[in-house]
């Protein structure tokens, strides 16, 4: 790929504001003002905890009704260990890293804002972002597809944002999954222009078409993200609310989710005598085996191993925690939680019927 960086302007990144002194409050107030690094994966639809429109509430200054505080150990967890995080990559690589505590904005595109965790003097004098993360042991594999080694995509949208507002061309991850210096992951990546123009023009729809014009973005991600945001900043269900009207495009959307349902019903059924057929097979070898966990098939130049192994563990059945509550009920209080969850459900009648 040619080298498109000799042929354009540089440019230097303004400065919004000096964040040194800034309480968390304000640092919020002064980042609505445009597009951070952090918001670009949901603004481009690859984010797999928020919503464009998460983001566009949080622009326009619309408070969330429930706080989502399911990841808050993470997040905690990620701040607390920054400078930590910092220093492994700086002994891993003999690079120096510095801070620079202010948030900056693209000359060209001041909705564009960058607050850079930490800056690298690279050997040869020129500069580049780090960004340091951490996750789980489990979720390290994030860092690979398909055996290469690789920058999750809610990340790199973030890290290609930085380059595009400090006009830098290098971008380093440095993410902790452990509690040694050696279970950490280091990334970097290479300016991509091809990849910066679409992303600065779809922030810029974003910002033009949505925030500047209050007008809310659609639902467009997976459906679980969308009831977390819905439950988000609509709260609980209240069963005294009246009915609503669906208009505008969600009679289409109505018809759409009613045709695939139909096709659904259609597909479970082939899918349901499969299941019947595969659990009969199951059941007909399950009896063969007897009280053996193992049993082995040679077959066709291959052997066949088939464990059934018993699988226990402890429960309170239906019946015993009815006695519970009834025998101990200040025990079965203390420790009984309420949960709710919703349950969709399309009726088709005659509207005269209705």
């Amino acid at each position: 790929m040619p080298d498109t960086n000799m042929e354009r302007e540089r440019h230097s990144p303004l400065v919004l504001v000096d964040t040194e002194d800034l309480t968390r409050e304000e640092w919020l107030d002064w980042r609505r003002r445009g597009i951070g690094g952090s918001d670009v994966s949901a603004i481009i639809g690859i984010s797999p905890f928020r919503t464009a429109r998460d983001i566009y509430y949080d622009k326009v200054g619309i408070a969330a009704v429930e706080e989502n505080e399911g990841n808050w150990v993470a997040m905690e967890m990620g701040h607390l260990l920054e400078d930590l995080v910092a220093k492994i990559f700086e002994r891993k690589t003999g690079l120096k890293i510095y801070q620079v505590k202010k948030m900056f904005r693209h000359p060209l595109y001041p909705f564009m804002l960058a607050d850079v965790d930490y800056f690298i003097t690279m050997t040869d004098g020129t500069k580049a972002v780090l960004e340091i993360k951490t996750t789980n042991y489990n979720a390290k594999d994030h860092w690979w597809k398909d055996g290469r080694e690789t920058v999750p995509v809610h990340y790199e949208a973030q890290g290609r944002h930085y380059m595009a507002v400090m006009d830098m061309d290098r971008v380093f991850f440095c993410c902790l999954y452990g509690n040694t210096e050696d279970e950490v992951i280091i990334r970097e990546l290479r300016r991509d222009m091809a990849y910066e123009e679409e992303m600065i023009f779809l922030e810029q729809e974003f910002w033009n078409s949505h925030v500047q014009k209050q007008i809310p973005p659609p639902y467009l991600e997976d459906g679980d993200v969308i009831l977390a945001s819905a439950r988000q900043y609509c709260g609980r269900a209240d069963k005294d609310a009246g009915a609503i009207v669906l208009n505008g495009t969600m009679p289409s959307t109505l018809m759409r989710y009613m045709q695939l349902q139909e096709q659904k019903k259609q597909s479970d059924k082939y899918s349901k005598k499969l299941e019947a057929d595969i659990q009969r097979l199951k059941a007909i070898l399950a009896a063969e085996m007897g009280t053996s966990c193992t049993a082995i098939c040679d077959m066709d130049g291959s052997r066949y191993t088939l464990t059934y192994n018993p699988v226990r563990k402890m429960v309170v059945d239906k019946d015993n925690l009815a006695r519970l509550k009834l025998q101990y009920p200040e025990i079965y209080e203390q420790f009984v939680t309420v949960s709710e969850f919703r349950t969709f459900h399309v009726k088709v009648s005659a509207v005269d019927a209705a």
